[in-house]
């Protein structure tokens, strides 16, 4: 409602003010993580390297040849605030089928997975991964154990890494999957190989994984908002109360009309450098992306207003002018178009930059 009201008065600043303290308590819910795979993958040292516990650790997750994980597990992460990592025993460990086993395991309850692969990317973890895209949920997948790899193989990491990716790639293609995030990692050695950039794009994947629905939600509210208070100034836009209530002195000077909307939607200069300011942003990166900066180049660019502002148009209407009662209505009806036109511009604007303001709210810099 705070967004609402802000969005309404024309109050950019207090738009990011009030999304601000939305994202806060939404980057507090829980999000959970299954880790899962084939038994014997190294899911449970992922998951130890991941929170960079040692398997010796008092709460590390138990690891070994055999299969040591039998029921699911969860566990916290210092890297990973208010995010819960699910242990789950790897698939044909618990029950004979892989849709007994994804019932067993509740994958619904997940909101991200990550695959764990070594040695082969077998049919399971082809089936998993299109019973994740089906769900329309985001998943990783990871091949573990690259420094055995490495050691047996006599490719190059390089090539090694190029075959393995494309070998999954081939597999998950044969069931239509998309191509997901591929990371190749040693789970004995977390600061080598993959692992540094896989840690990076799950914070901020877990970031728009959280904020994901908010984002859409707030945008349609923002739009919606802005819709009805362009309908509502479109039906009095041309009367001298509203122009007067805009600092509007002189209806046909589109300059003064522009900064007139701007300032009423909250996209003009002062606005915008305040919201780049409590953005840490610079001031272009949202003045750039305006298609109203100025009347001139707002008149190149779209041709409705070339039209309307050419200097054909202004000749005719020059003319009218000197026509009683039927000059003036029609330069009014056609002043009327040009302020409409206007409106409607300096309103996408303003629904640009406020979803650029919540793109950038939960995508920090």
């Amino acid at each position: 409602m705070d967004i609402e009201k802000a969005v309404a008065d024309g109050n950019l600043p207090a738009v990011v003010s009030a999304i601000r303290e939305t994202l806060q308590i939404v980057l507090r819910t829980p999000v959970n993580i299954a880790v899962v795979g084939d038994s014997g993958n190294g899911m449970s040292s992922f998951i130890n390297a991941l929170r960079n516990t040692g398997h010796e650790g008092e709460d590390s997750a138990p690891v070994g040849v055999a299969k040591t994980t039998q029921t699911r597990a969860s566990c916290l992460s210092p890297y990973f605030p208010n995010v819960v990592l699910w242990d789950l025993p790897g698939t044909g460990c618990a029950t004979d089928s892989l849709e007994n086993y994804l019932m067993e395991m509740q994958f619904s309850r997940y909101d991200f997975f990550i695959i764990i692969a070594s040695e082969q990317f077998s049919v399971s973890h082809v089936m998993l991964a299109k019973t994740i895209e089906d769900m329309r949920k985001k998943f990783y997948i990871v091949w573990t154990k690259l420094d055995v790899d490495l050691s047996t193989s006599a490719f190059t990491e390089e090539q090694l890494h190029q075959t393995i990716t494309e070998n999954i790639l081939e597999n998950l293609q044969k069931k239509q999957v998309c191509e997901p995030p591929i990371f190749l990692v040693s789970s004995l050695e977390p600061f080598l190989h993959d692992f540094p950039k896989l840690r990076d794009m799950l914070r901020t994947d877990l970031i728009k994984n959280r904020c994901h629905d908010l984002l859409q939600k707030l945008s349609h509210t923002c739009e919606m908002v802005i819709n009805d208070k362009v309908t509502s100034l479109q039906k009095k836009i041309t009367t001298q109360s509203f122009q007067d209530a805009c600092g509007i002195s002189d209806a046909d000077d589109l300059g003064v009309c522009l900064n007139a909307y701007q300032s009423f939607f909250g996209v003009d200069d002062e606005s915008l450098w305040q919201v780049a300011q409590r953005m840490g942003r610079i001031f272009t990166d949202y003045m750039n992306i305006l298609k109203s900066r100025d009347v001139q180049g707002l008149s190149k660019r779209d041709w409705k207003m070339t039209c309307l502002t050419c200097a054909v148009m202004k000749a005719f209407l020059s003319l009218l002018s000197y026509i009683p009662w039927l000059g003036d209505y029609i330069i009014c009806y056609f002043r009327g178009m040009k302020h409409r036109l206007l409106l409607a511009i300096v309103a996408e604007d303003t629904k640009t930059i406020l979803r650029k303001v919540l793109e950038d709210s939960i995508i920090p810099q």
